[in-house]
């Protein structure tokens, strides 16, 4: 199989199903971003100890690649593959797993700004390049139906994310920056 195909090399790609777009439109934001930000989830997974976070991302991974198929299907032309779904359930493990992690750090009681470890700040920037694909995915929704679930999905993990980074700062005995006022 060949990687390259050209047909691309005018600005157009193909969505699932095959309908031609530009890659400019919003749907490839969407789902570019979510690519993007599965990228640097892998980069993140590489800097964490502990096997059941990296586990966790792994599913992550997993479930964002399911979303990128939902996102690449134009649903107005084709149906929705059954395994592009994003379940209730997908959206019930982030919210355990927040709990689990929460339950293990401090109070969190003032700011705090991204950084301390390598890994605590890569989990700060997926935060934010998960609240970006939030943000594209809701500009989509203007135009055409998303999932309220896949929605929810994307919000909850950039909630997992920014508890992941303060778990990776604690992993390594390494206080948050706490946010304070400039004088």
């Amino acid at each position: 199989m060949k990687i390259y195909t050209k047909t691309g090399d005018a600005g157009q790609t193909s969505l699932v199903g095959g309908q031609r777009v530009s890659k400019c439109c919003q749907r490839l934001e969407s789902y570019g971003t979510v690519d993007e930000l599965n990228s640097h989830i892998g980069v993140l997974m590489s800097e964490l100890s502990d096997q059941q976070d990296v586990d966790m991302l792994l599913d992550v991974q997993r479930t964002l690649f399911v979303l990128g198929g939902y996102l690449a299907t134009d649903t107005t032309e084709r149906e929705v593959r059954p395994g592009n779904v994003i379940t209730p359930e997908m959206v019930a493990v982030l919210e355990a797993e927040i709990d689990r992690l929460q339950a293990l750090l401090p109070p969190l009681r003032l700011f705090i700004l991204p950084g301390g470890t390598h890994a605590a700040a890569e989990a700060h920037v997926c935060r934010t390049v998960c609240r970006r694909a939030e943000r594209e995915m809701l500009r989509l929704a203007e135009e055409a139906e998303v999932d309220a679930t896949a929605l929810a999905y994307v919000n909850r993990l950039s909630d997992y994310l920014f508890v992941l980074a303060r778990k990776a700062n604690m992993d390594a005995g390494v206080e948050d920056i706490i946010w304070k006022r400039q004088k």
